[in-house]
């Protein structure tokens, strides 16, 4: 098989090594294959191949007429073209002439791409009020669609991608101090910004000059060393911490067999792979192209851990994944005599497993929770205990799988007496499960309850949430709307009697290595239990009723909770909102600060009774703000990743800047992130509205802080993922909403909150005519389950 390895400069190593039957050789011969030809098809993008052949016969067609359309280029390459002597003049100059063809072939794509690169570099379109578009930016989609070719592949787009620009010195300071400054007193303000200054007269114009050489040479001046210093070298656990989760449809079980679930979701994440690796994916188009790169490891993928830093091993290929069943590993043939298993076939392999009496040995049951703790102590038991032998093969297999499967024996989903409590309860499940039953070095893992109810937990470093949610998506609708089950909730289709039994992983699991698991799992346990998880589907409002009042929907929850802090703490809070750069080549993120001197400015007015019609006005300029900030982010303006690249050059030069330093250090206290929806078409919340997704979400950032995901669904819903940490007191202090007479003692008091906040301001917006549908106060009672 293809092995793919990414340092943590970003560099890649490829090896070939075969190993298995007739059949799997065959299937690797389609693929490589396939993969010459998209990389034939997206390395002459926007032009085709069958470009060329109009070329050469134009050229052709352009001599026959006694024309020369080389002006005199072909008779110099028919002088120097090393053929026979024996080859007639006629076909030397028609070898020539195709010769000239190609160069000219290619220059005209080179051109092209050139063009559509610096056509993608504009970014003025985004900007401009909603509704009025200048002919500036007319020409330019007029240009935009000309340059670009028809039917692109999913990565296509990749080489016309512009690269992320580095801001200069003076706006990133410039930017930071405005964004600091609604957090800080006067003296602190005056602080800062004599070290900015001196930052920016000094220090800061050497530190640019070597990071202008880096995103000279770079695809992306940011992205390797975020992947690196943010994720790889982070020496604390991966659960919680870094990874995330996605749910399933909210109010829909597809079927309450547990087998049956597993075998159309994993089959419908074998036909997302094999989409993907046709590069039959649609390429997301934001009214430009989206950078694709992130898609490449979604499969396939393992985070190894080092005792310095983790690196990130890509298998091109695998065709099996590695199960989890009540303590015992399990590797699962997912393609049979050259073909991909039918959902039937896999539901069957799946109940094998699950009818599997065997024990775990000594140490196995265990085992993952050395994925869970830190990873010093992972990767010093991985070098001891697993580097040979047995060990070596059971971890190879589950680290080269398509990705991991855990077969859960609880029941999880919105159902029973509490089902608020147990949503909460299924969002912390995918969070940390029992710390022991997720595999968290890996790409993702599905999980699938005992209910039929299903799941994942994904690795963050190798690619962004919405690169995940795109597949979840996908496997989800296509699992309940294309594939479906029998009227007895089995899969469909039938069985083929000669498939092999599911492989029992075997391993040699020492004394001292299970001391080392049992240190890992109670790390791990400990922070499991530390945190506070509420999922909050809000119903009452949502997309469509925010815009009738001309306000960003985004905005809208940004502001609602910054009230909501300002509520719960009395005071301001460094917010991070975390926004996409995907629109340069291998872009990544970029912080959008949501808390400036306009919301801070409408949220004083609002609490202090101020007239509504400064409110209002203080509002919409809030609002205003944020999405000129939110634009900022996305067009390469921010602020964050700049001056994180900055620190870095610093340390590689050994200067110290009081200024990034201080800079770095300043804590998300609020941590948000906002799932898309990008795959509208595959729901239809009008006909069938009981398949919502419920998004997913993300620990707490700080220990002091809240961690808060919401996903925008359709046009009257907004699901909210909520996280703080019980050991904190002023995210875990008992709090009343006296409003109601609210008398219920709860921990998920940041929750209340922030309900409290989006309906008043939700509600402040109608009452003051801005056109929005009527909204009772007892819709809160109702949200809040009382």
């Amino acid at each position: 098989m293809f092995i793919v390895t990414r340092s943590p400069a970003g560099f890649r190593n490829v090896s070939f090594v075969y190993s298995g039957d007739l059949s799997s050789f065959f299937l690797w011969c389609l693929f490589i294959l396939s993969l010459v030809q998209n990389n034939v098809i997206t390395g002459v993008y926007p032009a085709s191949p069958s470009s060329w052949l109009f070329v050469v016969i134009a050229i052709l067609a352009t001599m026959y007429t006694r024309s020369d359309p080389s002006m005199g280029l072909i008779a110099k390459i028919q002088e120097h073209l090393p053929v026979s002597d024996s080859l007639s003049i006629q076909c030397r100059t028609v070898v020539s002439a195709v010769l000239f063809s190609t160069l000219l072939w290619f220059s005209l794509i080179f051109t092209m791409r050139l063009c559509l690169k610096q056509l993608l570099s504009y970014h003025g379109w985004m900007f401009e009020q909603h509704g009025k578009v200048s002919n500036t930016t007319k020409i330019w989609a007029a240009m935009v669609r000309i340059f670009s070719g028809r039917q692109p592949l999913l990565y296509s787009y990749q080489g016309s991608l512009p690269n992320l620009p580095v801001p200069t010195v003076k706006d990133t300071v410039k930017r930071y101090l405005e964004s600091a400054r609604p957090l800080m007193s006067d003296s602190e303000y005056e602080r800062m910004t004599t070290l900015a200054k001196e930052f920016e007269s000094s220090l800061g114009n050497r530190l640019q000059w070597y990071l202008k050489l880096k995103a000279m040479w770079a695809s992306n001046y940011v992205s390797d060393w975020w992947e690196e210093y943010v994720y790889l070298r982070g020496r604390g656990p991966l659960m919680v911490n870094s990874n995330y989760y996605g749910m399933d449809f909210l109010y829909v079980t597809p079927t309450p067999i547990q087998a049956a679930r597993a075998g159309n979701t994993l089959h419908a994440c074998l036909l997302y792979r094999r989409k993907l690796n046709r590069e039959e994916i649609k390429p997301v188009i934001l009214n430009v192209p989206l950078c694709a790169a992130q898609c490449e490891r979604i499969f396939n993928t393992t985070r190894i851990p080092g005792e310095e830093t983790d690196s990130l091993i890509h298998w091109q290929d695998s065709e099996y994944v590695a199960v989890f069943h009540r303590g015992r590993y399990f590797r699962l043939w997912l393609y049979h005599a050259g073909r991909m298993l039918s959902p039937r076939e896999i539901e069957q392999q799946i109940q094998r497993i699950m009818d599997d009496p065997s024990p775990p040995v000594p140490g196995e049951a265990k085992l993952a929770a050395l994925t869970a703790g830190d990873r010093i102590p992972w990767a010093q038991a991985r070098k001891e205990f697993f580097s040979s032998g047995v060990n070596k093969r059971s971890l190879d297999c589950i680290e080269k799988a398509a990705f991991f499967v855990a077969l859960d024996d609880d029941e999880q989903g919105m159902r029973g007496d509490d089902p608020a409590g147990n949503l909460d309860r299924y969002a912390k499940s995918l969070l940390h499960g029992k710390c022991y039953d997720r595999w968290f070095d890996k790409s993702f893992t599905v999980v699938v309850y005992k209910n039929g109810k299903n799941g994942l937990n994904a690795e963050h470093s190798w690619a962004d949430a919405p690169i995940m949610a795109h597949v979840w998506e996908y496997v989800m609708t296509t699992d309940s709307f294309q594939l479906g089950y029998t009227e007895e909730g089995h899969c469909k289709g039938d069985v083929a009697s000669s498939l092999p039994p599911p492989t029992r992983l075997t391993w040699d699991i020492p004394a001292e290595c299970q001391e080392r698991i049992e240190r890992s799992l109670a790390v791990a346990q400990a922070l499991a239990d530390d945190v506070d998880f509420h999922v909050l589907p809000i119903q009452e409002f949502g997309k469509g009723a925010i815009k009738k009042c001309k306000i960003s929907p985004d905005a809208f929850i940004q502001i609602g909770l910054q009230l909501a802090y300002y509520r719960n703490r009395g005071t301001f809070s460094l917010t991070y909102e975390a926004s996409m750069t995907r629109l340069f080549r291998e872009g990544r993120t970029e912080t959008v600060r949501s808390c400036t001197s306009e919301s801070c400015a409408f949220i004083r007015a609002l609490e202090g009774g101020e007239s509504k019609e400064v409110c209002r006005r203080l509002f919409r300029t809030a609002a205003e703000k944020h999405q000129h900030l939110y634009k900022m982010a996305m067009t390469g303006g921010g602020i964050d990743r700049h001056l994180f690249c900055l620190y870095l050059v610093s340390k590689y030069l050994g200067e110290e800047s009081p200024f990034l330093k201080e800079v770095l250090s300043e804590t998300w206290n609020l941590s948000t992130s906002q799932t898309p929806l990008q795959q509208v078409e595959l729901f239809d919340f009008v006909n069938h509205p009981e398949y919502t997704t419920c998004g997913g979400g993300f620990g707490p950032v700080a220990d002091d802080g809240y961690g808060v995901s919401y996903i925008i669904i359709g046009e009257n819903m907004i699901n909210l993922h909520i996280s703080c940490k019980h050991s904190c007191p002023q995210t875990c202090m008992p709090l009343t909403l006296h409003w109601f007479l609210f008398d219920r003692i709860t921990s998920l008091f940041g929750t209340i909150y922030l309900v409290f906040s989006l309906i008043r301001l939700f509600r402040y917006f109608r009452l003051n005519n801005f056109g929005c549908r009527t909204f009772d106060a007892s819709l809160v009672r109702s949200l809040l389950n009382l």
